[in-house]
């Protein structure tokens, strides 16, 4: 059973600046396919990044693009999403999953795994 932890969320204003970090344990994580989503009150989960099993593809929700980084370290078992010129719509808990089957996936059902979530704060 994977395990996924995440950390790094808290408050920022907008325009500023939040990393976050996503540990993973209990499986062999350079086999699985990283993801980042994110969840706002009131809102359904919703994709914003994903990376490759070795780091070399990405792809973002047009709505961060330009602005979130998303990279790994498969010898650390850790994803992060580098977050910049954040903006109060960024606002939310944020959750990292694993896929299994090592696809780039913007699809939810397609991860099998989910950490309990961190949450993002930004104010204007």
């Amino acid at each position: 059973q994977v395990r996924l932890v995440e950390s790094g969320g808290g408050m920022a204003q907008a325009g500023g600046s939040l990393r976050l970090s996503c540990a993973a344990s209990g499986g062999t994580f350079s086999t699985y396919t990283m993801g980042w989503w994110r969840q706002a009150p009131g809102k359904e989960r919703s994709f914003v990044a994903a990376i490759s099993k070795s780091g070399s593809s990405t792809v973002f929700a047009d709505s961060v693009k330009g602005r979130f980084t998303i990279s790994r370290d498969n010898a650390e078992n850790t994803v992060f999403l580098q977050m910049n010129s954040l903006k109060p719509e960024d606002t939310a808990i944020y959750y990292c999953a694993a896929a299994r089957n090592g696809i780039i996936s913007r699809i939810l059902s397609l991860y099998d795994y989910w950490g309990q979530g961190t949450q993002v704060t930004v104010s204007s």
